[in-house]
């Protein structure tokens, strides 16, 4: 099962809507086939698996990192390949929460006399495929908020000034997130400040889906986030698609949600990310935008990257204005790791 998760990790990133998922095939104690999931609409892990092991794979254990499929969707139904290929044992390590799939599968093998087991590895596996779990669960993908900061957690001096807080190393780590999400976010204010493009800067890189929230459409429809090739971009806004027909006409997908006192409803505005078949968002704004996110209690982690350098009390703090008056209003965090880099440090959290 672990190599499966090893398979599984070489589709992160780029199989929304469909989970990442990893695939081995063992006989007489000998590994004879792995195989991952790619992207939506080629096959899955277990049928390529299957494909590669051929006519050996009869009698054969699989080892997959999620209970396979027993539906059509762009692709035939896994059980029906395992099935066909003789495989005597199937093991896996999560449970789908799809309602397309959710035991299904595993009714239909059991009946056919193959020997089932499910749970083996499953907090490996059910993290791996966290987002696509929450989607399914609740409509809303997994939103991870990041920031680099100073140790007196600022974003910006008294001037605005930003780059660089944090040293290479840490760019290049944020790269590696950006990678691995579906799409960025971001916030009007950003965009007017530092007209960024948001691609991902590694070689064999993805870029994620970029996300603009303008309530009131005060951004630009040249600004680089729109117009620097690379993956769609998003424009989230209260106004009428009829305001907003100079981006379209730049290929910008609208998205019009309802707010409230001139903010977006984010619930409704991520709800509509989800159908379009987004699992994991990183928030990228600026105070305003991640303080909007942490009054709506719309967040799953924080990634903290810290930089040993202090702004003082005229910087602007990463977290923006949160309106409280008491230290029992405060958002609480779980610190889940800690990692060096060259001096700078990744500080991962979860909200308690």
């Amino acid at each position: 099962m672990q190599l499966a998760l090893d398979e599984a990790k070489k589709g992160l990133g780029r199989t929304h809507p469909n989970p990442a998922v990893g695939a081995v095939i063992v006989k007489a104690g000998k590994v004879i086939a792995k195989g991952y999931h790619a992207r939506a609409g080629t096959a899955h892990a277990e049928a390529n698996a299957l494909m590669l092991a051929g006519r050996k794979a009869k009698g054969a254990t699989i080892y997959s990192t999620l209970e396979p499929c027993d539906h059509f969707g762009r692709t035939p139904p896994c059980t029906q390949a395992i099935l066909d290929h003789g495989i005597a044992r199937v093991v896996f390590g999560s449970s789908d929460p799809n309602p397309l799939v959710d035991g299904k599968g595993v009714k239909r093998m059991r009946k056919a006399g193959l020997s089932v087991d499910g749970g083996v590895l499953a907090a490996e596996c059910d993290a791996l495929n966290e987002p696509f779990f929450k989607v399914m669960r609740t409509g809303l993908p997994f939103v991870t908020l990041k920031a680099a900061i100073t140790l007196d957690g600022k974003i910006a001096t008294r001037s605005g000034a930003s780059k660089w807080i944090t040293n290479e190393t840490s760019r290049a780590k944020a790269h590696e997130l950006r990678n691995r999400v579906d799409a960025i976010v971001v916030g009007a204010g950003t965009v007017e400040a530092d007209d960024p493009q948001l691609t991902t800067r590694l070689p064999h890189g993805r870029d994620a889906m970029r996300i603009v929230i303008d309530p009131m459409l005060r951004t630009k429809p040249g600004a680089k986030v729109f117009t620097s090739g690379g993956a769609a971009s998003v424009v989230l806004t209260s106004r009428p698609a009829t305001a907003a027909q100079a981006f379209m006409r730049r290929g910008v997908r609208v998205i019009t949600v309802p707010s409230r006192k001139g903010r977006l409803e984010l619930h409704d505005a991520f709800r509509a990310l989800a159908k379009e078949g987004v699992l994991h968002v990183m928030v990228e704004g600026g105070a305003a935008t991640t303080a909007s996110f942490l009054k709506a209690g719309l967040f799953d982690e924080l990634k903290l990257f810290m930089a040993p350098a202090v702004f003082g009390h005229e910087g602007l703090s990463w977290s923006g204005a949160l309106g409280l008056d008491s230290p029992s209003e405060a958002p609480r965090f779980a610190v889940t790791s800690v990692e060096g880099l060259d001096g700078d440090l990744l500080i991962s959290l979860r909200p308690r």
